[in-house]
């Protein structure tokens, strides 16, 4: 079974990032870090989840990790069609959020375009 040190090694050079740097979010020396990548010192809880969060990750990608990371999803990058697919994906909560405030907004133009129009011709 490969070791999570791996995985981070793998990680933190694809982010060009040094030992020293993951060592000091962990708060490790960084010779006992280095320890954690070649397998021979393990990581607590605490530190594998620090490191997850700093990596953008979840713990489960960071100890399953196949080597592809995860991109940071901006939505303006994303056509129409494409942010409708990603609000699909949310869990139902946070999709009937997003629904909720689009249908605030068009609400909120529809009276400002009303009152434009019917105010305007007084």
């Amino acid at each position: 079974m490969q070791h999570i040190g791996k995985n981070i090694k793998r990680i933190r050079e694809e982010k060009g990032l040094t030992q020293q740097s993951i060592a000091d979010l962990i708060a490790m020396h960084r010779s006992n870090y280095s320890r954690v990548e070649t397998g021979d010192r393990d990581l607590s809880i605490d530190a594998i989840s620090k490191i997850a969060k700093y990596f953008n990750m979840t713990i489960d990608q960071l100890v399953n990790f196949e080597g592809d990371i995860p991109q940071e999803v901006t939505i303006e990058d994303k056509t129409l069609v494409e942010q409708v697919k990603l609000i699909q994906e949310l869990e139902p909560e946070e999709k009937s959020m997003v629904f909720k405030m689009v249908d605030t907004f068009l609400t909120q133009k529809k009276f400002k375009d009303f009152f434009q129009k019917n105010v305007a011709s007084l």
